[in-house]
């Protein structure tokens, strides 16, 4: 009974594909065959002479399949020896007859597969669902292959058609004199066909063979600006590629990044309006911050969550509004490399090196507490307690801008502490990164694993501390023998001409840059150590390159900011105001004792005032943390709920940030400094 029932379902699949079988009928087959497969409506002698009639059909289809694949066997073989047909026509007509061939091989392969997992879904058990999902997965995933499979061909297809046209244009030719411009214009045709030819990247077929690389249904959308374009031709809709975008299963967005043809110039319009709106936006919204005396950067910051998720929505191209605004990250850190000269960082690298890597330590083993009180897992408990560790330097940044760097009676000056922590904790956020991986796994590992992810965790600090040697030796070198030179050839060849000093100064930053990001140590170290070199070539150098640089500084640092905005979620943040208030003043507390703590052990007698200062600036967290968060979140250390807090206690602590600085200035600070600094 089982298997008259299977070959009922067989009969069931075969019987529409005969090109003869009108709805009506297959209806009545349908029904019919449902019939069959209760045991109803029909007499055992019926019974079988239906399904032998249905089997007779398929096996009948089949045999016909294989006569027409081997009349095309035969038709290639006849092109392929015809002397009369050039090679352009032997070329289209084997394509052609190629194509078909998979055509049918495809079709037969479709009715199988379907037969075969109907098959395996009634073996099944309805009541597991997690044979349910294999199933569905096992069915998603022959749907993609199928969907490639019909895009190769219809890749094929136009390949074929190009091939044919060709064909027409060489037997017109021939039929006809050409003048002297077309035989120019066919000339040119054959040289930008072979550039074409030579710059196409067949990134499909190279890529969909690597390992880690898997299909996906997207969803292409364009571009409706206006209903004339409704009327537009579908070709003209595919090669107006630089308006698409492209939307997967899971909600990401994508653009265009490398077109087929690359001869014809293309721009992402979407971002190049997100750019202008944000700039435009930024003003009044630094002019209001200006006004009722807060910094600027908090205008920005509220100018990307006007535009951003949780306000206009007008932000299409996020992630590349984020990639420009690092480059903010990465001047701001250059300019202030650029006043935080070698000698200063002599003298107090200890303390720079020591007291990061301290209040790390006590933030991880509070954090450690509290997990072990809350219940939290080791691993995220260690991620949390590193996130909030951090302070941000841009932000800090921006409060040392124009205060006096001078040093009093041998004093250590509040900034050059400041700053140098700031760039180790950088350099942690390096570290921390590398170790990631590391800490994913140890939250899956079980205990007799334990040692050897902290052998792993130990190999890769000293891989940093060795990358670290490396960099500051290199840096030894530039200065002694190079930066000098260097600086001098640019100072003479940009008389007259900025552009050559500008693009030389940010070409040795993009190199720092990228030496450090291939010893493993964080980009934003290569800026700061680049600023630093240039600026041990005197006060004059300096002041003539900020002139230069600052500008785009300022620009890029809007960026930034705004892109921290895009971020931020008020809902989110009014429905939970009583609880994320609780924390970010438990977070900002915390850091600020923890700092004092420290600095009052490492800090010598006679600078101990200035321990007030550095705390205030280190008490918030840095905006890293949501580069942090978001790679965390995807790993599955942290939930979306704690991830959501990160987020909004990151934000908070921002926005304490300047009263807790002003605050401090106004305690510890001379009034003509203070003026300055604040």
């Amino acid at each position: 009974m089982k298997a008259t029932g299977f070959i009922s379902l067989w009969t069931l699949f075969s019987l529409p594909c005969g090109p003869l079988a009108s709805p009506a009928e297959r209806e009545d087959v349908v029904k019919h065959a449902i019939k069959l497969h209760r045991g109803k409506g029909a007499g055992i002698t019926q019974r079988k002479q239906w399904v032998l009639e249905s089997c007779r059909k398929l096996s009948g289809l089949l045999r016909q399949k294989n006569v027409v694949l081997n009349k095309l066997k035969n038709a290639i073989r006849a092109v392929e020896k015809d002397a009369g047909l050039s090679d352009e026509e032997k070329l289209f007509q084997v394509h052609t007859f190629e194509i078909f061939q998979k055509e049918l091989n495809e079709s037969e392969n479709s009715v199988f597969q379907a037969i075969h997992g109907l098959q395996r879904a009634l073996q099944g058990d309805y009541k597991d669902v997690v044979n349910m999902k294999e199933s569905s997965r096992q069915r998603l995933e022959a749907l993609r292959e199928a969907a490639i499979k019909e895009e190769m061909e219809y890749v094929e297809l136009l390949a074929a058609e190009k091939h044919q046209v060709e064909a027409l244009k060489n037997m017109q030719h021939q039929n006809k004199s050409l003048s002297m411009l077309d035989e120019i214009l066919e000339d040119v045709r054959k040289a930008a066909d072979r550039l074409e030819e030579e710059i196409e990247e067949h990134a499909f077929d190279d890529n969909k063979s690597v390992r880690g690389v898997n299909f996906e249904a997207v969803l292409r959308v364009e571009e409706d600006e206006a209903n004339s374009k409704r009327n537009a031709s579908k070709r003209e809709v595919e090669d107006d590629l630089g308006l698409s975008m492209l939307i997967d299963s899971q909600n990401n967005q994508y653009i265009l990044t490398k077109p087929r043809d690359s001869t014809i110039p293309r721009a992402d319009h979407h971002f190049i309006k997100d750019i202008v709106t944000i700039g435009m936006l930024s003003l009044p919204c630094g002019w209001l911050c200006t006004t009722i005396g807060l910094p600027t950067m908090f205008g920005y910051i509220i100018c990307g969550v006007l535009l951003g998720p949780s306000g206009l929505n007008s932000i299409k191209s996020i992630v590349q509004v984020e990639t420009l605004g690092e480059f903010g990250v990465f001047f701001t850190l250059f300019l202030v490399g650029l006043e935080f000269s070698p000698e200063r960082l002599r003298k107090v690298w200890k303390i720079s090196l020591q007291g990061p890597c301290y209040m790390t330590v006590l933030m991880i083993a509070f954090g450690l507490l509290w997990g072990h009180l809350l219940q939290i897992r080791p691993t995220q408990s260690v991620f949390i307690s590193t996130c909030l560790s951090l302070s941000s330097t841009p932000l800090v940044s921006r409060f040392l801008a124009g205060s006096v760097r001078g040093d009093k009676e041998g004093d250590i000056d509040y900034s050059s502490v400041l700053l140098g922590m700031l760039v180790m904790q950088d350099v942690q956020l390096g570290l921390f990164i590398a170790v990631m991986p590391t800490l994913i796994q140890a939250g899956v590992s079980t205990y007799s694993s334990i040692f050897k992810e902290i052998l792993r965790i130990l190999i890769l600090i000293g891989q940093i501390l060795f990358s670290l040697a490396a960099v500051f030796l290199l840096c030894l070198v530039i200065k002694t023998y190079l930066i000098g030179p260097y600086y001098r050839k640019l100072h003479t060849e940009s008389k007259g001409n900025k552009e050559i000093l500008i693009l030389g100064i940010t070409a040795f930053t993009f190199l720092m840059l990228t030496i450090t990001e291939l010893l493993d140590v964080s980009m934003e170290l290569g800026c700061f150590l680049a600023g630093a070199l240039i600026s041990s070539q005197g006060h004059m150098v300096t002041e003539e390159i900020m002139c230069c640089i600052e500008p785009i500084r300022d620009f890029l640092a809007i960026i930034f900011f705004a892109s921290i905005g895009l971020h931020v979620f008020p809902t989110f943040v009014i429905y939970e105001l009583t609880v994320l208030l609780f924390l970010t003043l438990s977070v900002v507390i915390m850091k600020f004792v923890l700092a004092v703590l420290v600095l009052s052990l490492i800090l010598p007698k006679t600078s101990q005032y200035i321990k007030w200062i550095v705390s205030a600036g280190l008490a918030q967290v840095s905006e890293f943390s949501f580069v942090l968060g978001s790679r965390a979140r995807r790993a599955g250390i942290i939930s979306r709920e704690v991830y959501l807090l990160i987020l909004s206690v990151t934000t908070l602590s921002l926005l304490l940030a300047p009263a807790l600085w002003r605050a401090a200035i106004m305690k510890c600070v001379p009034r003509p400094e203070r003026r300055s600094s604040t």
